[in-house]
């Protein structure tokens, strides 16, 4: 009994300790514990019929396959004789078996999870015009059976808001990631088209389980080479893989690749010969990439070629490459993420470069238009483009990339971060105008529509590097096909697809998740503050810095920290940059008094003085803020260590390195910002405040030359 008992712990033992290194991400098929569950799961999937013979189909049996038996821990009879319990097919593939009734109508991509009869006996249908609306119901469905829904309670209907979900890669060529926040590029272009490495096959189930149905390959500081055919060749075998899962390829595109390989003399948007070019250019990818999405473009930023060097604007060089794609149905995405050193604030470039050009854009042009009005901060008021170009399609591009955000070592869960932008009211048509009615088409009535995320995807085996920032990526899939989905039924999904439906998780890691994002904001950039990160790799803080050329590339350009106060005037009395919003939305902001404390400091210089709602002055708010923020981290620490019992090992072990080093830099954060702060306020901390452990001087000289982003 004595030795029975010895194995029994040891086999726990092992059970506990057995290791997951992530790369399943929320693909992860456990075994269903609820008994209920599984005898409801067990009778709808007890004999399962697939239509169709396409690849999408093949992809549709495929993850069933996965799926089912793994899950339910029983033979699952696919494509066999039997009387169907499980119907699976287009809707014009079911109609031919059974007179389905119309439920509700759906988009090409949308699907249908419904109950039907056929021949006196219950069947579970799951359908949609199109076989990848399918493939979308069928993640759906084991979405369902991952997260213990009961699957009776039926019809579920859906079809995407946005029509282009896509995800932004900036890798280059040579495998390295832009800036290197997401590591080595997962595109290991030297061995391709012969070695297509199994992943890229994960990487498009990962991405059509949520919906993202377009990925732009290259960087968008982009290497004409890409557009070479051998290059080409390559982007070719990626959209064979991708295609079944209904996921197109587009590239970032040079502005001067006519002159880098295609040897003329200029690349004039109004010339003919550059007009030619770039039509037999699209005719040439299209003739190997029938579905090629079409072309991503920077151009006139920072460095990056661009139609001003002709004396030309963005329409000019946009309505180029449209029209060169615009007889294979593709499109043209172009960038306003744009600035000038002799603008007297970065804030406003974007708006007064592009809204003249509203409505100057062809047909098949987006215009992707950031957040923010600055750069991907944690937290920024939402770009006033998005209230002024009512002819144009917007598309919203967001960042998964932790570029400010603590980088891959960080907890940061952003989907707060994306509805907070989502649901922002532009009061463009009045109130009611959310910036999610913009990019979704609806509110101007644009037959195309988009949101772009920055991929955090590289070649790590769990994907992307700290376990929770996968749920940034399944967060932006979910929301780009569905806006109105909140930040907590997303993660919660997240956490049960990824750790199980232990109950005793989910409040924990949900709890931690939620807030994560205000965490940082508090000890990064309290109450309006921004850009306060090191000068060219984004690492740590170095709201000192004041070395480089351009005045809009140091941190002290963006507090205007002095004597008297802290924080940007974008005022009437200042840059007046608050003058680009729409009225309603200039009053809720104008007045330092009735500002939000959130963008407090983006809008104001006020004095150290000055009181907030909380009664505390300014100087005490920001103590009060750093310290929250170096508090909600020891809470998560604490939060991760009482599951450890929970977690399988080596995950628990990774988010605890994780969580220990976000501890320490939310601390280097607190006390190097408070210190440079203090040289002006002139105020001493607060009694109860944690004094730091550093002199200023001590934190000017840390130096990271080979830190990520150099």
């Amino acid at each position: 009994m004595k030795k029975l008992s010895l194995i029994i712990l040891l086999c726990l033992s092992v059970l506990h300790l057995s290791a997951e290194d992530g790369y399943e991400l929320w693909l992860r098929y456990r075994p269903v514990n609820d008994p209920a569950l599984l005898k409801e799961y067990k009778k709808i999937t007890s004999a399962v019929r697939i239509l169709g013979n396409t690849p999408t189909d093949t992809a549709i049996r495929n993850e069933m396959l996965a799926a089912l038996p793994t899950m339910l821990q029983t033979n699952i009879p696919v494509n066999t004789p039997a009387a169907p319990s499980l119907l699976i097919g287009t809707l014009d593939q079911i109609n031919r078996q059974i007179d389905l009734p119309v439920i509700h109508n759906t988009n090409d991509e949308g699907f249908i999870i419904s109950n039907a009869t056929i021949k006196g006996r219950k069947v579970t249908i799951i359908t949609g015009k199109t076989p990848i609306g399918v493939l979308y119901g069928t993640f759906q469905f084991i979405r369902m059976l991952q997260t213990n829904q009961s699957v009776t309670d039926l019809p579920v209907v859906s079809s995407p808001k946005v029509q282009l979900r896509l995800l932004n890669h900036w890798d280059n060529l040579t495998r390295y990631v832009e800036r290197g926040y997401a590591g080595i590029s997962i595109w290991n272009w030297h061995l391709l088209p012969a070695f297509l490495d199994p992943r890229y096959t994960d990487y498009a189930r990962l991405n059509a389980s949520v919906g993202i149905n377009g990925v732009v390959l290259n960087n968008v500081n982009a290497n004409a080479d890409i557009l070479t055919a051998p290059y080409l060749e390559k982007v070719a075998a990626l959209a064979k893989v991708f295609r079944p899962y209904g996921i197109k390829v587009y590239l970032s595109a040079r502005f001067s690749a006519p002159i880098e390989i295609g040897h003329l003399s200029t690349a004039d948007p109004l010339n003919d010969s550059v007009k030619l070019w770039w039509k037999n250019k699209a005719n040439e990818i299209y003739s190997q990439i029938p579905d090629f999405g079409g072309f991503l473009v920077k151009a006139n930023s920072e460095g990056q070629p661009g139609p001003q060097a002709y004396g030309r604007n963005h329409a000019d060089g946009a309505n180029l490459l449209a029209d060169a794609v615009a007889p294979h149905n593709g499109i043209v995405i172009w960038r306003a993420f744009v600035y000038d050193p002799e603008a007297n604030d970065r804030f406003k470039q974007a708006y007064d470069e592009f809204k003249p050009l509203d409505g100057r854009f062809h047909s098949n042009v987006l215009v992707q238009v950031k957040n923010g009005p600055i750069d991907f901060q944690p937290r920024e008021p939402f770009s006033p483009l998005f209230g002024a170009m009512p002819n144009t399609p917007l598309m919203l591009e967001v960042q998964l990339t932790q570029e400010y955000l603590g980088q891959a070592s960080h907890l940061v869960y952003e989907a707060p971060l994306f509805k907070e932008v989502l649901d922002a009211d532009t009061y463009a048509k009045g109130k009611n105008s959310q910036i999610s009615k913009i990019i979704d088409g609806s509110l101007y009535d644009h037959k195309i529509s988009g949101i772009a995320a920055v991929s955090n995807i590289g070649n790590e085996q769990n994907w992307t590097m700290h376990p929770f920032a996968a749920a940034n990526w399944y967060a932006i899939g979910r929301l780009s096909w569905d806006h109105s989905l909140s930040s907590e039924s997303i993660a919660s999904s997240w956490i049960k697809q990824t750790f199980g439906n232990d109950k005793d998780i989910q409040t924990p890691i949900l709890n931690m998740m939620m807030s994560s994002r205000e965490a940082v904001v508090n000890y990064m950039t309290p109450l309006g503050l921004h850009h306060l990160m090191g000068n060219g790799h984004h690492y740590g803080p170095a709201p000192w810095s004041n070395n480089l050329p351009r005045e809009d590339w140091n941190p002290v350009y963006y507090h205007r920290a002095d004597k008297f106060g802290l924080g940007f005037n974008r005022t009437s009395t200042g840059t007046n940059a608050l003058v680009q919003y729409q009225p309603a939305v200039q009053q809720q902001w104008a007045d330092s008094n009735t500002c939000s404390d959130q963008y407090l400091l983006w809008f104001h210089h006020v004095s150290w003085s000055h009181r907030l709602s909380s009664g505390l002055n300014l100087w005490e708010t920001l103590c009060k803020k750093y310290t929250d923020g170096v508090s909600a981290v020891k809470d998560m620490q604490q939060t991760w260590q009482s599951l450890k019992e929970k977690i399988d090992g080596e995950r628990f072990e990774r988010v605890a390195m994780l969580l220990a080093i976000q501890h320490t830099e939310a601390q280097w954060w607190r006390n190097a910002c408070l210190l440079y702060f203090q040289t002006f306020s002139g105020q001493p901390f607060p009694s109860n405040f944690e004094k730091p452990d550093h002199t200023l001087e001590y934190y000017q000289q840390l130096k990271f030359r080979y830190a990520p982003g150099n």
